[in-house]
């Protein structure tokens, strides 16, 4: 496991006071079976901090046992390589190496130590991993990219396309786009993979009968199959063109009407190799915009979703779950003002099959209340503890085998945040908006019943036209347990806690994204190209890391590219776009800590979090468990690694 410093770089940042908590770490599990999780290596990154020093940090894996312990070596040129650490580190997965020539070649390797002896890793774990930065002293990774002519990067996902145990980067790129409630054309979405040197693995373009727009263009990067390669899994239609040049359906169909929106023609379902971009299955999405014909009238539509222009049809969510507790299955939606439709699907043996469809208005009276739930984004974990995961889709959440596990009634609403957040009380909780005006503006549920633990009315202020449009869970204030909650709009103000308590009437001024960054267990805040850390005694927030020249996307959303624990150590690494559009930037923490968790990306719920993140309004991911200064240490996850 090694890493040469041609391909480390050197990070300026604004530290803020950093708080060491020492924290004792436990979660119970009980007994379930094993879920299909990637392999990774080591992810050894190295950061020249300047002056001779080197930040060093790895992961610890999911399949570590828990009393591993590491030890650190340097190779400078060809002299015998030097052990940074006394003693095998068991605090943490990071250290700075203060005695670093970088005028010479050095290589850092990693070997984990157990009962005193250094081991062996297994075969692939111990391949290097090199992130191939261009220039040292940037402050971050660039990926060069090739980007099409009036488009820009936006969304990415991670996966490993090749089974290296690295991961690689797929992109979105967009041109012209337009939100469902606006006439126009738009731009034929594609879809890109690069490896993290900048390599262009493949280029998808979904043609421009897939219009291009937040609600339209959902992807899905993970190993659907289990084959240690992940797949990418999107809507298709006529004139797609797969990543090896071929054409699915009709080149020549041009399915859009004088308004630019795409209410006829046939649609698919398409599952595309991750190395290749090749198109490996497709099949006919569920559902059809009609059940009876593929060219339904404006009255046809409007009698199924509620109008008859495509607004309230055309929103399409995306997500993984393990529905059977073991294996991967792909869930792909539509609707949520109205009619909501969730089907999932297994990939195996290069196919496609529909696992379950749930329809809120198939005419069953029990599904009836589960109409006009969602949200502009999902969410997905075991919330009922049986090794099975459920879709926490809005307001409403339903049980790993399709059937209705029960609707809130609330409604729709933008935000949602689905974990642990009140360590003192058993189970995940969920924190959900309410985009109108009315009792439920914010609120705090359990996610196994629905019970609502408590709520803030929204309350209609000045020219705002409808309730709150952001909210925020996470662990900010270490006075209090849990997450702390706040929002954005309808005059809902103050911060409180998981319980519920006001105990700020200030907050941060971000409601966007959180990310664990600097050495102790709060989270900070993610907003457009910043990282702040909130002083919850002077009720102020302090800069941690302003990025320079990169830009968020989703214009007020200000969300990254991706933000995702994907290499070093267990916190998280932040994805922007460069402002001229010809690069992605990866930043990581070069903050010191004594805290170490195993990689969040072997976190069944956090990993799943990832492969979401992209989907409509993007949400920040959330592990299984709390983390915080009187959490309890996570087990050991029940995963496989082939």
């Amino acid at each position: 496991m090694s890493i040469t410093n041609q391909n480390a770089m050197k990070m300026k940042f604004k530290n803020g006071a950093i708080t060491l908590l020492l924290f004792s770490l436990s979660l119970t599990f009980s007994a379930h079976a094993q879920r299909q999780m990637e392999k990774l290596n080591r992810g050894l990154v190295v950061v020249n901090q300047g002056d001779g020093n080197a930040f060093v940090s790895w992961r610890m894996l999911g399949t570590d046992p828990d009393g591993i312990a590491f030890n650190v070596y340097r190779k400078t040129g060809n002299a015998k390589p030097e052990k940074l650490n006394e003693a095998p580190l068991t605090e943490s997965t990071s250290l700075v190496d203060n005695q670093v020539d970088f005028s010479k070649s050095n290589t850092w390797f990693v070997k984990p130590v157990l009962d005193g002896k250094e081991q062996k890793e297994a075969k692939g774990i111990e391949k290097p991993f090199t992130l191939k930065a261009n220039t040292i002293a940037k402050g971050y990774f660039s990926i060069p990219l090739q980007t099409p002519e009036n488009y820009r990067p936006n969304d990415a996902s991670v996966g490993d396309l090749d089974g290296d145990g690295e991961y690689e980067i797929v992109l979105h790129q967009t041109g012209r786009a337009h939100d469902n409630s606006h006439k126009g054309y738009t731009d034929p979405p594609v879809l890109e993979a690069y490896e993290l040197d900048g390599t262009l693995l493949w280029r998808i373009n979904l043609g421009i009968n897939i219009r291009e727009g937040a609600h339209y263009t959902q992807f899905i990067v993970y190993d659907l199959d289990g084959d240690g390669k992940a797949e990418v899994a999107c809507k298709t239609a006529d004139g797609t063109i797969d990543g090896k040049g071929v054409t699915i359906g009709d080149p020549t169909a041009d399915h859009r009407n004088k308004d630019g929106y795409i209410l006829k023609g046939p649609e698919f379902l398409t599952v595309f190799d991750g190395e290749t971009g090749a198109a490996i299955t497709t099949t006919n999405f569920i559902p059809p915009r009609h059940p009876d014909t593929e060219t339904p009238t404006t009255e046809q539509l409007k009698a199924i979703w509620g109008d008859g222009y495509g607004n309230r049809m055309d929103r399409f969510l995306a997500g993984v779950a393990y529905l059977d507790g073991k294996t991967p299955s792909l869930i792909m939606s539509r609707g949520y003002y109205t009619r909501s439709v969730i089907a999932t699907w297994n990939f195996k043996n290069g196919e496609l099959s529909n696992v379950w469809t749930f329809d809120s208005d198939d005419g069953n009276p029990e599904h009836k209340p589960f109409a006009g739930q969602g949200n502009h984004s999902l969410s997905v974990a075991d919330v009922d503890n049986d090794g099975k995961d459920e879709i926490i889709f809005g307001a409403m959440t339903l049980d790993d085998d399709g059937t209705g596990m029960y609707s809130t009634g609330i409604g729709h609403g933008d935000a949602l945040h689905v974990t642990d957040l009140n360590p003192e009380r058993p189970g995940l909780e969920v924190f959900h908006i309410q985009e109108r005006f009315d009792d439920e503006g914010a609120n705090f549920r359990d996610a196994l019943t629905g019970e609502i633990l408590w709520k803030l009315p929204s309350v209609k202020a000045g020219e705002d036209g409808e309730g709150p449009g952001r909210g925020l869970a996470i662990n900010i204030d270490p006075r209090y347990p849990g997450a702390e909650c706040w929002v954005r709009g309808a005059n809902i103000r103050g911060l409180y806690s998981a319980t519920g308590e006001k105990i700020s009437d200030k907050t941060p001024e971000s409601c966007n994204f959180g990310i664990w960054w600097d050495g102790d267990l709060l989270r900070e805040i993610l907003d457009k190209n910043t990282i702040s850390k909130w002083d919850w005694a002077k009720e102020k927030s302090d800069i941690l890391l302003t990025a320079e020249g990169a830009t968020s996307n989703n214009g007020t959303k200000s969300t990254p590219a991706l933000s995702a624990d994907l290499f070093g150590d267990w916190r998280e690494e932040l994805m922007l776009r460069s402002e001229d559009n010809r690069e992605l930037r990866i930043y990581t923490t070069t903050i010191p800590t004594n805290h170490r968790f195993r990689t969040l990306m072997h976190d069944p719920v956090y990993r799943i979090c990832i492969a979401w993140q992209n989907v409509a309004y993007n949400q920040p991911p959330h592990p299984s468990f709390y983390v915080g200064a009187e959490m309890e240490a996570p087990e050991k996850p029940e995963i496989l690694i082939k």
